[in-house]
């Protein structure tokens, strides 16, 4: 999926070529690197460069949102050992900008990467690429080969005595694995299991080590906000929220795609960017951060801003900036049995509410969709999200819960319709007509 459209572009400018302008060559004719040499020639000072990125207020763009610049203040200076890692194992539904940043513009995400080796210390990375984007894993190790051959990687970068290399880690698909410490336990060796926390990566990272863990998209913000000052960069978004970023939208829109934006721009024109709505339809409801930040009626999300403070405010979570667009024709109780079934099925199972609470969730959910829902079901299914919010070691549980229980919150009609009726709300045949991007999931 390619970028579509952008407003003050940063991250995309070398989308533009396609397939065609990815390489070293193409990044350095735009300036790529250029910081990293700035960086290397004047020893800039390890606390200034990263004082720089705190006053970007450049948040994680994986979806926590935590600030990067003070992430990288974690780490122990002291330690003799230390790793950078990337994340890049972009499974969150409807989220697909990391795997795009890659394949049209890799370097960027390689210079960050370096330039956060400096900051914290670190004399190694890692990059950690979903299983299913093999093609992107290819092109990264292209890259790498790149910069390894131009002096950008390896001992003694540009005669600067930084050394610093980066490697490509495979991943296999696993959902759980996004999450860092399951990503590093798969770095490992081991299985993709989270870990319990404290101690925390910036102390106990990858291989005992200390690590800091950023996603693709922060990593390649990092040459921009060092060539622009970090003060400009926030100034292109708003207060806590600094810079671009990409959204990635998808649904009942005319034209799906990757939209770069300021931080803080209106849903209203991110949706216009868009297209509109496909078919001339009515806005029904958006999932503003992925598939696990709890969705949003068309009456509250035409007055958010997109930026993390706003959808906060609104009930929901910027995330990954996955923006799911639903029309009118859209049945909400299929819509939830489908993202139920997906965190079912991805469950690592080492947590009991996950374990089980996922399973029945989905399973009261598609009984409610098949016409056998009971009167005291969603009074069951909140009891449920209950018991699994904030009482397992990683939040998959409440990525599972969140739908749930915004789903109902904001469409319970719908739920109360099922279940007495038997039926849909929404005609089959209007179904038919709009929807097919929600499939309901195996019994």
């Amino acid at each position: 999926m390619a970028l579509i459209d952008t407003i003050n572009p940063l991250l995309t400018t070398g989308w533009s070529k396609g397939d065609a302008g990815w390489s070293l060559k193409d990044y350095e004719a735009r300036g790529g690197y250029a910081q990293l040499k700035r960086i290397l020639a004047s020893k800039m000072p390890q606390d200034d460069l990263i004082a720089e990125v705190k006053k970007s207020s450049l948040r994680g763009r994986g979806g926590a949102g935590f600030p990067t610049g003070l992430k990288w203040s974690f780490m122990p200076k002291a330690a003799p050992e230390k790793y950078v890692v990337c994340n890049t194992d972009e499974g969150e539904p409807g989220t697909f900008k990391d795997r795009d940043l890659l394949r049209f513009d890799p370097h960027s995400t390689i210079e960050g990467m370096i330039i956060a080796g400096y900051a914290v210390g670190a004399k190694r990375g890692y990059n950690y690429i979903h299983g299913e984007i093999f093609d992107i894993y290819q092109r990264f190790e292209e890259a790498l080969d790149q910069a390894r051959a131009a002096g950008y990687l390896g001992d003694n970068i540009l005669g600067s005595g930084f050394s610093f290399d980066l490697f490509a880690h495979h991943g296999w698909g696993a959902y759980i694995c996004g999450e860092e410490t399951g990503l590093l336990e798969s770095i490992e060796g081991k299985k993709g299991q989270p870990r319990y926390k404290p101690p925390f990566p910036a102390n106990f990272g990858l291989y005992g080590k200390p690590t800091t863990i950023n996603n693709t998209e922060t990593f390649a913000a990092i040459p921009f906000i060092l060539g622009m000052g970090g003060e400009a960069y926030l100034n292109l978004g708003k207060p806590n929220n600094g810079g671009t970023k990409l959204f990635s939208v998808s649904g009942h829109v005319n034209r799906p795609g990757n939209y770069e934006v300021p931080m803080g721009t209106p849903f209203a024109k991110l949706l216009e960017m868009a297209g509109g709505m496909r078919g001339g339809r009515k806005l029904k409801a958006v999932i503003p951060g992925g598939s696990s930040a709890p969705v949003l009626p068309a009456d509250i999300i035409m007055d958010c801003t997109m930026d993390y403070d706003s959808i906060a405010k609104a009930g929901s979570m910027l995330g990954s900036g996955a923006v799911i667009v639903m029309d009118e024709t859209v049945c909400m109780v299929k819509a939830l049995e489908r993202l139920a079934y997906f965190y079912f099925e991805e469950s690592c199972g080492q947590c009991t509410p996950c374990r089980e609470g996922s399973g029945w969730l989905y399973r009261v959910v598609h009984r409610i969709e098949h016409g056998e829902g009971r009167a005291d079901d969603l009074d069951l299914l909140n009891r449920v999200t209950d018991n699994m919010m904030g009482k397992t070691i990683c939040a998959l549980a409440d990525a599972a819960a969140f739908p749930v229980r915004s789903f109902i919150k904001h469409f319970q009609s719908e739920f109360e319709y099922h279940i007495e009726h038997k039926k849909c709300l929404v005609d089959p045949a209007v179904q038919r007509a709009g929807s097919g991007f929600f499939k309901a999931g195996a019994a």
